[in-house]
């Protein structure tokens, strides 16, 4: 059974900083590739940031240069680093493993103040 589990979600001030990680199980993580995405009230769920199992990763424009994602394939997780928040940061994150079939995490809600 393929489970993804996001932690690492809260309230931040606007400037602040928080790590976001979800652990794998179920799957060959390191064949599969690994991403975030968001989903704001009222928006559709958009890519934030992706990792392929070779490493290579991309970013939406939004966040290029404010965030990182990394994979550790000994621990079957994936991150992302989120630096100078913004409120417009705010969204639900959810964590999302592609290996020709999709899996989606149940989310952790990211809330940056203003």
């Amino acid at each position: 059974q393929v489970q993804l589990v996001e932690s690492g979600g809260g309230l931040v001030q606007a400037g602040g900083s928080l790590r976001l990680s979800c652990a794998a199980s179920g799957i060959i993580f390191s064949r599969s590739a690994m991403g975030w995405y968001r989903q704001a009230p009222g928006k559709q769920r958009e890519l934030v940031a992706a990792i392929g199992s070779g490493g290579s990763t991309n970013y939406a424009d939004s966040v290029k240069g404010r965030f990182t994602i990394s994979r550790d394939n000994a621990k079957n997780t994936v991150y992302l680093q989120m630096n100078s928040l913004k409120p417009e940061d705010t969204a639900v994150y959810y964590c999302n493993a592609n290996f020709g079939v999709i899996y989606w995490g149940q989310g952790t809600q990211v809330t940056v103040s203003s």
